[in-house]
Formats: structure tokens, C-alpha cells, sequence
């Protein structure tokens, strides 16, 4: 199935979680293009010249309706968050991704996407120029990796001859509007609650929400081609840069001073190991007022993130999608800061 912006052939495309920020940009994409695309997700996402179901992918009537004459998934709802119920992220991650695919393939569906990450084969240590590393759910840290690790597994197993499954691990998404990431470090870092751990020199790369659309874009599209499905493939900006300087760009792009606090990381890592014990016995009154966003302050994994390095090599997935990043990090980071000055404007008017 060729898309509309090749002249042929609209693609009928199914985009669930569009209601977050990359699936929404996701969703926004392939409708502009002239695919026709439908969202699935729990709460209404308003996006112009789609098609809506809500419902969450464990609802069978719901998921049957949503991959009804569709040609292609694109599948980004996930539970995601650093700490929880492990029945919650089974639910969500690994049975409703099962879910989507036996009815994505009971329904003639050819082309499924799988949003996975890198964090399915993080286990701890530093990754230093590696490609896309086969996902462990036993040496991921935490529930939601070690759920999306099975759920990949469980993705990739399933690609087939008339049904080709793609795997997608874009690193560290970020853009304006992200409410997951860069608000987070925003909202901590003016309640001076983000440390710098170490020396903050660690190198990460991430990617722009833009890149992370176009490389989700090209997978659906490239899905069939012998070097592409079957496969998982990790997409980031190819810039790593020290964490601290990461961190303080985001700072600076919001207007808020950026963290100068200092932790080791052997303390910070042991405190997330204890706040991760704490975080499943402490009722919610009590856990609301150590954190306003309700995810713990650290976690041993936000501590192993904050200190290794952690970036990747992305020819394989350059020549196989035949795609590039576009968004230069100094790019991403002044439409970031554009982004919050219209936003302090609006406040002010109101």
C-alpha cells in the first residue's frame, strides 16, 4: 500500500494513544500527507480530519471496531511512568499490546508499528555507540521497561508473511507541549528538586518529536521491505551531548534557572532504590506531597539515566527506513523556548 503523498493509494492507518504528544504529532502527520487515519485512545483528542474511537486497548469491542478496514497500526498506547501497579503495566503493555495485534490480524491488517524504546535492552550500564540490543525483560530496570520489553518480544514474534511488524525505539522524545519529559525537568528544576549527578558529563542523545514522527512515518511505509519488518530499530537526533548541558537547555528554553545541585550517583541510585520501596507502600495522601506530579523524585533507573551514558549508533536504521533527523538540537531547543514565551504570554493576558 503506497500513501497519498506518492500520488497512489490513501492508506488506511489506525494510530493508538494519540492523545499524547507524539502520538498526536504522529496522527497530525499522516493526515496532512492524505492518509486516512483514526485514533484510538481513552479520552477524546480532538485532532482534525481523523477519525476517533475511545477506548483503551484492552477493550475488545473497542480494539475490533478501531482495526475494522484498516490497512496499517500504528501502536503507541502504553502505560508510562517510572513506578506503579506491575498488574497496571501488564494490563496496558504487554496483554493489551497481544490484544491489538491478534485483532489487527484477524482484521486483514498488513503493517504494525510498534512504539517500543531503548530502555528494553537498558540494563544499568553505560551504552556507548550501540545499535539496536535485543530486548531483556528480566535485566530492564523497572515495570514499565521490563513490560515493554515483553511486549516487543511479543510484537516482533508475531510478524509473519502478509503481516509485517516493525519495532520503533526512539530515544528520549522531547519537543514543545511534552508534559512527560521536559516539563518535568522544568517544574523540578525551578523547585530547585534536579540534581546534576556526577560531573553531569555523561553523553546522551535524544530526539526532537519532528524526527521521532518522521522515522515512525517511514517505518509504516518501509514496513514490508525484507531489511525492515521482523526488526527493531532505535531513532534518536544523533547528537549526543552531556546530560547537564541537556538539562540546562531545557531550563533556559522555559525561562527557569538550571540545576547546580550536585549528588553522587552511587547516593542518588541507593535513594531511588528506597523511594521506589516507598512509592508501592505509601498511601497517596502522603506520596502527594513529596511529589506534585505524583512520580516519585528518584528511582533507581532515573538515577542509572542521569549518570551512564547512554547513546546509540543509527546507520542501521538511516539505510533501512531511509530516513534522517531533520532537528538540530540548538533547532529543537529555540522552538522549545518559542514555544514557552507564547505560553508566559497567554498567562499574562489572562
Amino acid at each position: 500500500m503506497t500513501t497519498a503523498s506518492q500520488g497512489q493509494d490513501v492508506m488506511r492507518v489506525l494510530v493508538t494513544g494519540a492523545s499524547g504528544m507524539l502520538g498526536r504529532s504522529v496522527a497530525e502527520a499522516l493526515v496532512a500527507r492524505g492518509d486516512q487515519v483514526t485514533v484510538l485512545q481513552r479520552r477524546p483528542a480532538g485532532i482534525d480530519g481523523a477519525g476517533e474511537i475511545l477506548g483503551s486497548i484492552d477493550d475488545e469491542s473497542a480494539v475490533a471496531r478501531a482495526v475494522s478496514g484498516q490497512d496499517a497500526v500504528i501502536h503507541l498506547a502504553a502505560k508510562v511512568t517510572m513506578t506503579g501497579d506491575l498488574e497496571e503495566f501488564e494490563r496496558v503493555n504487554i496483554h493489551g499490546t497481544r490484544s491489538l495485534l491478534g485483532a489487527a490480524r484477524q482484521a486483514g491488517v498488513t503493517r504494525f508499528v510498534h512504539l517500543s524504546t531503548p530502555s528494553v535492552a537498558h540494563t544499568g550500564s553505560s551504552i556507548v555507540g550501540e545499535g539496536a540490543g535485543p530486548a531483556d525483560p528480566f535485566g530492564t530496570r523497572g515495570p514499565y521497561a521490563r513490560t515493554k520489553a515483553a511486549a516487543e518480544i511479543e510484537a516482533l514474534g508475531a510478524d509473519s508473511a502478509g503481516f509485517s511488524v516493525v519495532a520503533i525505539r526512539p530515544h528520549i522524545v522531547w519537543g514543545p507541549g511534552d508534559t512527560q519529559l521536559v516539563q518535568r525537568v522544568v517544574d523540578r528544576a525551578s523547585a530547585g528538586r534536579l540534581p546534576i549527578l556526577g560531573s553531569g558529563a555523561a553523553l546522551v542523545d535524544t530526539t526532537y518529536v519532528d524526527d521521532a514522527v518522521s522515522a515512525i512515518v517511514a517505518a509504516v511505509d518501509r514496513a514490508e521491505a525484507p531489511e525492515v519488518h521482523g526488526r527493531a530499530f532505535v531513532v534518536s537526533g544523533g547528537d549526543p551531548r552531556p546530560i547537564a548541558d541537556i538539562l540546562s537547555a531545557w531550563c533556559e528554553a522555559a525561562g527557569v534557572r538550571p540545576p547546580s545541585r550536585r549528588l553522587p550517583p552511587a547516593l542518588a541510585k541507593a535513594a531511588g532504590s528506597a523511594v521506589e520501596g516507598l512509592w508501592t507502600v505509601l498511601p497517596e495522601r502522603l506520596t502527594s506531597r513529596l511529589s506534585d506530579d505524583g512520580v516519585p523524585p528518584m528511582t533507581r533507573f532515573l538515577a542509572e539515566q542521569l549518570s551512564t551514558a547512554h547513546w546509540f549508533d543509527i546507520r542501521r536504521t538511516r539505510k533501512a527506513l531511509d530516513w534522517e533527523p531533520q532537528i538540530g538540537f540548538e533547532a529543537g531547543t529555540a522552538a522549545l523556548a518559542r514555544a514557552y514565551r507564547r505560553q508566559h504570554r497567554m498567562l499574562r493576558a489572562r
